[in-house]
This record gives C-alpha cells, sequence and structure tokens, in this order.
C-alpha cells in the first residue's frame, strides 16, 4: 500500500503520492467550502499505483489564507506544487470552482514534460452565477457567518435522498467550518471569472461530468461549457447533486478511468 504524505508548502496544505511504473499522476482541485477530503471515496477506487496531487484552497482546510485570491492566484497555487514535486505530465480533475481553476490550467500546461494530457470537469462551467448571487452571498458570510445559508447551500450540493443519510451532517460540518473570510474570497473570485471566450483554447481530451439534480451548477449551464469545448466529451450522472465524486464515487471513477484508457 502507497500512502500520500500531506504537508505544507508555501502556505498549501495538499497531500502528494508519486507515481509508479510510469503509472499517471492525477492533479484535483475541490469545490468551493470543501477541502481535500472531498475526494476521498474517488481516490479509494483508483489504483494504488497511480500518483495523487490534491490541496487546500486558499482559507479552506489547512491552507493559509491570502490577502487576495482569484482563479488566477489559485491556479499559481497548484502550479506551485506541480512544480515543487516536479510534476508532469498529469490530468487535471476540478470539481466546481476546481473546475475553472483546470480550466485556466489546462491552458497554461498544453506542452512540454509537465504538460496537463487529459481533462475532468465536473459541475462547473466557464462562467458561474452573476454578482447579483455572490454579492449577497458574500455579504451574508461575511455579517452572519456560513451556517445562515448552510441549508441553502447543502440543498443544492446533494440529491434530497443523500440529504437523509448519516453521512450528511460531515459535509454540512466540513461547510460551516470554512472560514468566512476565506469562503467570501473564493466567492468573490467566482463571481469575477469569464472564461467562455477561452474554453476554445482548451485543446485536451476533456470530459465534461454534472450530477443530474445538481442546482448550483446545472446540467444546462454545465453541458453548454462543453458543447463549447471541441474535445470534450458530456455526461449526466443520475442521482447525484453538486458533488458526484461524493454520491457516486463508483460511477465517478469509472467514469473518468475511461476517459484516461486506464
Amino acid at each position: 500500500m502507497i500512502f500520500e504524505t500531506f504537508t505544507t508548502f508555501n502556505g498549501i496544505y495538499h497531500g502528494y503520492r508519486a507515481p509508479q511504473s510510469g503509472a499517471p499522476t492525477l492533479v484535483f482541485s475541490n469545490s468551493l467550502g470543501t477541502d481535500l477530503r472531498v475526494w476521498d471515496r474517488v481516490i479509494h477506487r483508483l489504483p494504488n499505483s497511480w500518483g495523487i496531487l490534491r490541496s487546500d484552497k486558499r482559507g479552506h482546510g489547512l491552507s493559509t489564507m491570502a490577502e487576495t485570491l482569484s482563479i488566477e492566484t489559485m491556479t499559481d497555487d497548484v502550479e506551485i506544487l506541480l512544480d515543487h514535486h516536479n510534476i508532469g505530465p498529469f490530468i487535471g480533475v476540478g470539481l466546481s470552482v476546481g473546475g475553472l481553476i483546470m480550466q485556466r490550467l489546462a491552458v497554461r500546461r498544453t506542452q512540454g514534460a509537465q504538460a496537463m494530457t487529459h481533462l475532468v470537469l465536473s459541475d462547473t462551467a466557464a462562467q458561474i452565477g452573476s454578482p447579483e448571487v455572490w454579492n449577497p452571498r458574500i455579504e451574508t458570510v461575511l455579517t452572519d457567518g456560513i451556517a445562515a445559508i448552510g441549508d441553502t447551500i447543502l440543498s443544492r450540493w446533494f440529491a434530497p435522498a443523500y440529504r437523509e443519510t448519516e453521512d450528511f451532517a460531515m459535509w454540512r460540518m466540513m461547510l460551516e467550518r470554512t472560514p468566512a473570510k476565506g469562503y467570501a474570497q473564493v466567492c468573490a473570485a467566482i463571481r469575477d471569472a469569464d472564461y467562455r471566450d477561452a474554453l476554445a483554447d482548451i485543446a485536451q481530451p476533456t470530459l465534461v461530468l454534472v450530477g443530474a439534480q445538481d442546482s448550483s451548477t446545472p446540467p444546462a449551464l454545465v453541458k453548454a461549457t462543453a458543447d463549447a469545448i471541441q474535445t470534450a466529451t458530456f455526461c449526466e450522472i443520475d442521482t447525484a447533486g453538486h458533488l458526484p465524486c461524493v454520491e457516486q464515487p463508483d460511477v465517478f471513477a469509472t467514469l473518468l478511468k475511461s476517459h484516461i484508457g486506464a
């Protein structure tokens, strides 16, 4: 059994496992209000020989806060880790805001020894929401805390059946224990991001996934993003909301492995 090593580098908390015998390396980027554990169930279904890199965004999990934050600076953080571990080539896997980060990384890392070879985008888009959506959320979180919007967010994250399970409570704890400032900074970064014109620049074979019951990034929005990427394949996952890697990890892992030909 090969284990990930968890540590901090330049204030970024991350887990890394080197690949064995030429196996692929997967680089994961997670969603708003979650930490790197959101990928646990998928990673446990992947071969132990595969390389893994996952990290906490600034102001989330165990990573330190940043003075300012944008999708570009969060992408910089992932590149810092890629360079630190001399990772390449790799497969990018992004969920929600992590999908925005991976879209940018796909455009940055197109050639050379540290290029992204395949891309997986889950429950994301090139533009998510509008200032009319994000500004009130930011104000509420900074004034009243994340718990004030917890029920609303969680109803968008998960399909109704999953919200009745015992597991559901731990995701509420993960969300509500995210620092308010860190959460608000990422909200603002999403609000200010519009990469629709850059989708045509993504050349990697791309798998675009969405939970059929996702109301944060609805299937129609995610499919529109897939349609704008010439190399993309779109797949809707039944009985899942915004986090199919949590609700349907078997399906997620199977689709991922098929996409990269493993």
